[in-house]
């Protein structure tokens, strides 16, 4: 099997993210890949995706994944029936986070109860 069908999921999934300027190559048995996320949250899906495939230290794939707006973690379009809690579960594994979610976007939203399917929340660093 060649490294590049090995990593196939990490390829496919950086495609469905959309990562710019990517390049994939094979050199003497490693996957050499490179690419820029849109955030780091594409950025450490990447990387999770190599993991679960490789195992937490690889040694046959090198990735160089820059991220192209590093000011916050992800930019999160609300979905119908998401809540902050639910939201800040999906990107911080703690629903309690969404107190941080709501703090960095009360220039659009004036109660953490009220959200509503399209708005775009920026989900900060932490």
């Amino acid at each position: 099997m060649t490294m590049k069908a090995k990593y196939q999921p990490v390829l496919d999934l950086g495609e469905a993210l959309h990562i710019k300027d990517g390049d994939v190559t094979e050199e003497n048995g490693v996957l050499k890949v490179k690419g820029t996320a849109k955030t780091q949250y594409e950025k450490n899906l990447i990387w999770d995706k190599i993991k679960e495939i490789g195992g937490q230290n690889p040694t046959d794939i090198k990735a160089n994944i820059n991220v192209a707006d590093a000011s916050v973690y992800h930019r999160h379009t609300v979905k119908s029936g998401e809540t902050l809690g639910k939201i800040a579960k999906l990107y911080y594994k703690d629903a309690m986070k969404y107190k941080q979610i709501f703090a960095a976007n009360t220039n659009i939203l004036k109660n953490p109860d009220l959200i509503h399917p399209g708005q775009e929340l920026v989900i900060p660093n932490l």
